[in-house]
């Protein structure tokens, strides 16, 4: 018996260690990273007037950004299984840290374009982060559990830093009566403080013991796949952007580059990404939910926005003006946060696997409702609310999922995997949300509000991913995601329930 109270002792007590220690470094991390997320929105318009540029122009900054996050992920994960996750989270967050700089002294559309490429490095903090408490986790036989609580606690800090970011810039910009070059400086000096943060605070991971190499030819494979299919998609919302045939080939060569990346993954010793880890019935389902996901999470954000702001004599639309929509927006991240706090806490006695799917099913449910229920400003609120919590608990659960269901030295790209195929998913759709609510606007409305057929095909396909998404995961072995039988047992006994 005292050996049994002293092993739930040790398993409490490095439970307590994990998360009051490692997990507070990174909650301080996912802050600074939500501020650089909702930092720049606002000044968007002062910054095209410093640059001389015009408002359409904006669209080329997420394009770039999210193109080079697409190709520099699965390396800087893969480098990071191989090597260790905190010398490449502490290298991304110097890239980071120096290109946050780099803005606040551009003063040109070229220079401010790669500097604002490069600010995405940050998008691989969440995935090394997840990789790092899953390795702490892990050599106390409760990596599983233990990554599935932080990763709640992670996007709670994930989503307050973007409420923060997004409520003070204004306020800075006008504290400083309207100095853009002082009031970019926050976030700058927000990613070095967290630099040193990562330095002097996160231990390091433990590095792969294997003779493992870095698959080149894989990744170029990859990187051009990812770089023709986001590109494309990209290119559909850009006012000015190549025309439809250029759009198509991209696509067509970025499938074709696809499908040979497989090919000469299956035969690669140590892959890029491992196709047959993909293929297990507890990864292939969390990686198209990341996709599925994606859909509503990434591309329906700037419809929501759309709706709100169009005016009701049309017949729809909650006619609000800026700071009203400011306020939805807000309410929808309030939501995620719910989510993320429900999923930390009921991850503690819940099926992980029952979890995802009552997640999704939430997404599915608040779209669907958005049908019938748009027409008052509380009926919309109360679908984004319920839409919000199952996105929450979704992106909180899903890179620790994948984390669990990967093998040794794979947890960081595969945790990362999901981020770009939430990527993919958002992009793919934002292009396709774009078309839906351009076509039929000029026989259908005046100006250049969208058609209200256009907002409920938007909200339609938001619904059936999350609906998908819980079909899918229903594929997933109920055991997944779970400690060893041993720990769980040690874990019942640390709260009472065997003696």
């Amino acid at each position: 018996m005292s050996r049994i109270s002293g092993a739930v002792g040790r398993v409490r007590t490095s439970a307590l260690g994990v998360t009051a220690g490692l997990i507070g470094w990174f909650v301080l991390v996912e802050l600074a990273s939500g501020i650089l997320q909702g930092f720049y929105v606002p000044l968007l318009p002062d910054i095209v007037t410093h640059l001389g540029i015009r408002d359409a122009d904006v669209n080329w900054f997420e394009a770039a950004q999210l193109l080079l996050s697409a190709l520099v992920l699965p390396v800087l994960a893969k480098l990071g299984d191989m090597f260790g996750h905190k010398r490449v989270l502490l290298f991304s967050a110097i890239a980071t840290a120096a290109a946050s700089w780099w803005l606040v002294f551009a003063d040109s559309f070229t220079t401010f374009l790669l500097a604002w490429a490069l600010q995405g490095f940050y998008v691989v903090w969440l995935p090394l982060e997840i990789a790092l408490i899953f390795d702490r986790g892990r050599r106390q036989q409760r990596g599983v559990s233990q990554t599935r609580r932080a990763a709640g606690l992670l996007v709670v800090g994930l989503q307050a830093g973007a409420i923060i970011g997004a409520l003070a810039a204004g306020r800075l910009f006008t504290a400083t009566g309207g100095d853009l070059r002082l009031s970019l400086a926050v976030p700058a000096i927000v990613v070095t403080l967290i630099c040193l943060v990562i330095w002097w605070g996160v231990p390091e991971s433990e590095p792969s013991t294997s003779d493992r190499r870095l698959d080149l030819g894989g990744f170029t494979i990859l990187a051009g796949a990812l770089l023709c299919v986001t590109g494309a998609l990209s290119f559909v919302r850009l006012p000015d952007g190549p025309g439809p045939i250029a759009i198509v080939g991209l696509l067509a060569a970025g499938l074709v580059l696809g499908v040979v990346f497989v090919l000469f993954e299956l035969r690669q010793r140590d892959p890029a990404i491992d196709i047959r880890v993909l293929r297990r019935p507890e990864m292939w389902p969390v990686q198209a939910t990341a996709f599925l996901v994606g859909i509503s999470l990434l591309g329906a954000q700037g419809p929501l926005a759309t709706y709100a702001g169009t005016d009701r004599a049309l017949g729809y639309g909650l006619g609000l003006d800026a700071a009203d929509r400011s306020n939805v927006i807000g309410v929808y991240l309030v939501s995620l946060i719910v989510g993320a706090v429900l999923f930390a806490v009921t991850s503690r006695w819940a099926r992980p696997r029952a979890m995802l799917i009552g997640a999704a099913t939430l997404v599915g449910a608040g779209y669907a409702l958005l049908l019938p229920l748009h027409v008052e400003l509380w009926q919309v609120l109360l679908c984004l609310a319920i839409a919000g919590m199952g996105s929450g608990a979704l992106v909180a659960a899903m890179p620790a999922a994948a984390a669990a269901a990967a093998p040794r030295g794979q947890t960081g790209v595969a945790s990362a995997l999901t981020n770009t195929t939430k990527t993919v998913g958002g992009t793919m759709s934002s292009a396709v949300f774009g078309v839906v609510l351009a076509g039929g606007a000029g026989a259908a409305v005046a100006a250049t509000a969208a058609p209200l057929s256009g907002y409920l095909t938007v909200w339609a396909i938001c619904a059936a991913g999350g609906f998908a998404a819980a079909v899918l995961l229903f594929f997933v072995p109920k055991v997944a995601f779970a400690d060893s039988a041993e720990t769980e047992t040690a874990a019942h006994a640390a709260r009472g329930e065997v003696a």
